[in-house]
């Protein structure tokens, strides 16, 4: 899709500097794609926040981790 926008060249620099990329549209869909991820990762988070996870009865950590020693 060609876009068309005004971005600040100090953003913009600063984009293309932290995505590693040297073209604007190499830049821009690489943050895109990291923003997109992020969002993802927050909706999980409130799904979790939401709907807390339960553990099994008898779950214990201490029992884990010995069969995680075993392995």
């Amino acid at each position: 899709m060609k876009v068309t926008a005004n971005v600040p060249d100090t953003l913009m620099n600063e984009v293309k500097r932290f995505a590693g990329k040297g073209t604007v549209t190499e830049s821009l869909i690489v943050a895109l794609q990291e923003w997109i991820a992020l969002m993802h990762i927050k909706e999980l988070n409130e799904g979790i926040r939401q709907t807390p996870m339960e553990f099994k009865d008898g779950y214990s950590a201490t029992v884990i981790r010995e069969l995680n020693r075993r392995v």
